[in-house]
């Protein structure tokens, strides 16, 4: 993927993408329950933020080379 900005944005409807500045286009599209949003007190947005933050953090090892890359089939997120 060729280096570019990225912005985060919260949407109309309460959905939050991850996008490239230039493009309309998602990358990534986070959406909160009502519930959700009401555990988190309002603050659902900084919530994504650091979700998306770890996230785009962990893509660049994984490109560099820092992480191993997990073994192929079913695996167990927690």
């Amino acid at each position: 993927m060729p280096t570019s900005f990225l912005e985060i944005v919260e949407l109309p409807d309460g959905r939050i993408e991850l996008r490239r500045a230039e493009d309309e286009g998602s990358l990534v599209t986070l959406n909160f329950s009502e519930d959700a949003k009401a555990f988190l007190q309002g603050q659902h947005v900084e919530v994504a933020k650091a979700m998306l933050s770890v996230g785009v953090q962990m893509a660049g090892r994984l490109v560099e080379g820092e992480m191993e890359r997990e073994e192929e089939g079913p695996r167990v997120l927690h």
